[in-house]
C-alpha cells in the first residue's frame, strides 16, 4: 500500500445520484479503500454560499469594499467567516486536491467558481510574503507540493476535445484553471480525467476503472510542466522572452515541453 495522504475531494453537482454522485461516492470510497485520508466539500450538500459579500471582511453597511485588501486584511486579522475559514484548513491539511465538476458552458459551475472566489484570497492563496516581501504565485506559491486533479463530464464527444477539436484540447480548454489557478498558487497540476458524452455513459464500471486508474497515480504520475516565473523565461511584464518559441504564440508555449500551437505571420 501507498504511503498514506490527505486528500480535499471538491465536487459540484446538486444531484447525489447522478453520474458525477456516484464518482464522487466511489472515487472518495477507493481513495479511503487504499488507507489515504479523504476531506470532503460537496458544495451543493453543504449549501456554499458563493458570493463574495462585504461580510467576508467584516465591514459594515455603507462602508466602501475594497474586495482584494479588505479580505486580505480579515485574513491577517483573523476576521473571516466560519465558512471560509473551515475550507481554508481543508485545503492547508491536503496533500492534494481532487476538483470534480460538469463542464457547465465550458466553465465550472457558479457554486464552485465562488468557492475559489472565496478561499483563494490574496494574504492566504498568493500576494506577497509579510516579513520577507517575496511574491507568493507559480514556484514560489504558498500551496507548493500539492497535487491538483481535476474531474470533468463533458457532453462533448471525444474528439470534440482533442488537438483538432471544435472545443478546444482538453488542457487549453481548463487552462485558467490549471495554470490560473492551481500552477498559480504551487500546485502541481496534473493531467485531468475528463469523460466525454457523458449524458450517454452505459458502461459505469469502465468509467470507474478509469478515474480509479488515476486516483491511484495521485501522488506519482508527472506534472503539466508549467514554466516557473521566476528563473529568466519571462520578462518583468509576465511575458515569455524572446529567445523562447520566437515568433510563436498560444497557450503551449508555457509548457516547457510544449509545441507552439500555432504561427504567427512574419
Amino acid at each position: 500500500m501507498s504511503e498514506s495522504k490527505t486528500v480535499l475531494w471538491l465536487s459540484a453537482h446538486p444531484e447525489p445520484k447522478s453520474l458525477n454522485g456516484s464518482l464522487r461516492r466511489d472515487g472518495i470510497a477507493h481513495l479511503r479503500s487504499t488507507g489515504h485520508t479523504v476531506l470532503e466539500s460537496d458544495l451543493y450538500a453543504m449549501s456554499w454560499n458563493p458570493v463574495v459579500q462585504r461580510a467576508d471582511a467584516g465591514l459594515p453597511e455603507g462602508e466602501r469594499f475594497h474586495v482584494t485588501g479588505d479580505v486580505r486584511q480579515a485574513y491577517r486579522e483573523g476576521r473571516l467567516p466560519e465558512d471560509v475559514v473551515a475550507e481554508q484548513e481543508k485545503l492547508i491539511r491536503a496533500d492534494a486536491v481532487i476538483v470534480q465538476f460538469p463542464l457547465w458552458w465550458y466553465g465550472m459551475p457558479a457554486i464552485l467558481k465562488g468557492w475559489f472566489d472565496r478561499i483563494f484570497i490574496s494574504g492566504f492563496a498568493f500576494g506577497k510574503d509579510v516579513e520577507s516581501g517575496q511574491r507568493l504565485r507559480y514556484e514560489q506559491g504558498p500551496f507548493l507540493g500539492k497535487r491538483a486533479l481535476v474531474a470533468v463530464t463533458l457532453g462533448d464527444r471525444p474528439a470534440s476535445i482533442g488537438p483538432r477539436g471544435k472545443s478546444g484540447e482538453i488542457e487549453e480548454l481548463l487552462f485558467g484553471l490549471l495554470h490560473g489557478t492551481f500552477a498559480y498558487t504551487g500546485m502541481n497540476a496534473l493531467k485531468p480525467w475528463a469523460l466525454p458524452s457523458a449524458d450517454f455513459t452505459e458502461n459505469y464500471s469502465s468509467v470507474l476503472v478509469s478515474l480509479i486508474s488515476r486516483l491511484d497515480s495521485l501522488f506519482s504520475e508527472v506534472p503539466i510542466p508549467y514554466r516557473p516565473q521566476f528563473t529568466g523565461q519571462y520578462t518583468d511584464q509576465w511575458e515569455l522572452v524572446p529567445d523562447i518559441w520566437p515568433g510563436e504564440s498560444g497557450l503551449s508555449v508555457h509548457r516547457e515541453d510544449g509545441q507552439p500551437s500555432r504561427r504567427m505571420c512574419r
